[in-house]
């Protein structure tokens, strides 16, 4: 006995961005990739789109993402306190932040 197979349709597109757009977030991308390269292991000051404000060293920087690693200088994390962030393997948080969602970044 065998079930009767279920026709499938096309997932219906909500949003798709006009190509003029993806080509302009795609140049965006690499200028600020560029931007960023040189400035790799430098602390800096990142501000998004949204407003949130996050400092730390750079990381990596690749394939639209920004790696930051957020300073722990004089802060100890709460789940998991220790005397010297070097002694905690979970003080250098790494945050991936999107290259287009990036307001401003600035040399500290």
């Amino acid at each position: 006995m065998s079930l009767p197979v279920a026709e499938r349709s096309e997932p219906t597109v909500i949003y798709r961005p006009e190509p003029q757009l993806v080509q302009h977030l795609k140049s965006l991308q690499d200028h600020v990739h560029r931007l960023c390269l040189p400035h790799t292991h430098k602390l800096v000051k990142v501000e998004t789109t949204d407003g949130d404000v996050f400092e730390g060293h750079i990381a990596h920087c690749d394939k639209g993402i920004l790696y930051l690693r957020l300073s722990t200088e004089g802060h100890s994390r709460a789940f998991f306190p220790g005397a010297f962030p070097a002694a905690n393997p979970y003080s250098n948080f790494v945050l991936p932040l999107v290259l287009f969602n990036l307001l401003t970044i600035s040399l500290l």
